[in-house]
């Protein structure tokens, strides 16, 4: 059975919509706030998140955000937000889908079933792009790197701005794109999130990450990855 996580701190809501989504065959966890939603996604893995963007404390814009950070989990939210600008912020954080309360139950099953039913698709795909740099190999359709036998461990966050420079290879990315393609819309994310994050990368793919050979920087404009 597949895990559903609800996080939302209308009760009512959690009565209504559990009860419905276990009698159409899922395991439904709850949480009434992100910080709580984020530790039940650490130790249950839940196959799916629904969640609020009005939540205590921690709202639901960045709790996707901090999803982000930790796995590719498919998200749906459920929100009264329902303008054009919140629902592109959304897409823009990695939600999969965004559904606008009052809404039918039946409808959000099926949603859910799309998303639900994209993924495993995703996760099985036979499509393979694999990319070699000297003894370090990158298959994006899998998503993992190898030193030799070895592999190695990115975040989803990681992957995403590497992703971006092997799709750019050769060619100088600006700090803007890549702030754009990893982070989308996500408040707050400036130029020192780029070049942290291009550091976590050398540290873990640089024979030298103090003196990069595979990631290059371009001065006053960004970053290259060289193939060859």
């Amino acid at each position: 059975m597949k895990k559903i996580l609800l996080v939302d701190d209308d009760l009512d809501l959690w009565k209504l919509l559990g009860n419905f989504l276990r009698e159409s065959g899922y395991t439904i966890l709850t949480a009434p706030s992100a910080i709580e939603g984020l530790r039940i996604l650490f130790n249950e893995r839940p196959n799916l998140i629904l969640m609020d963007v009005m939540l205590p404390g921690m709202d639901g814009w960045e709790m996707a955000a901090r999803v982000r950070e930790l796995s590719d989990v498919p998200m749906i939210m459920l929100t009264a937000k329902d303008s054009e600008a919140d629902k592109l912020r959304g897409f823009n954080l990695g939600i999969d889908d965004y559904v606008t309360k009052p809404f039918s139950l039946l409808e959000l099953a099926a949603r859910i079933e799309v998303v639900l039913a994209r993924a495993e698709k995703a996760g099985q795909s036979n499509i393979q792009r694999h990319y070699a740099y000297g003894d370090l190999t990158v298959d994006l359709d899998r998503r993992q790197v190898m030193r030799g036998d070895r592999q190695i461990d990115l975040t989803p966050t990681e992957f995403r701005l590497l992703q971006c420079l092997i799709e750019n290879a050769n060619t100088a990315v600006s700090e803007a794109r890549l702030r754009e393609t990893v982070w989308g819309a996500l408040r707050g994310v400036d130029r020192g999130y780029v070049r942290r994050y291009i550091w976590f990368l050398r540290r873990k793919l640089e024979q030298d990450p103090g003196h990069p050979r595979l990631i290059r920087t371009v001065r006053n404009y960004g970053y290259r990855l060289e193939s060859g």
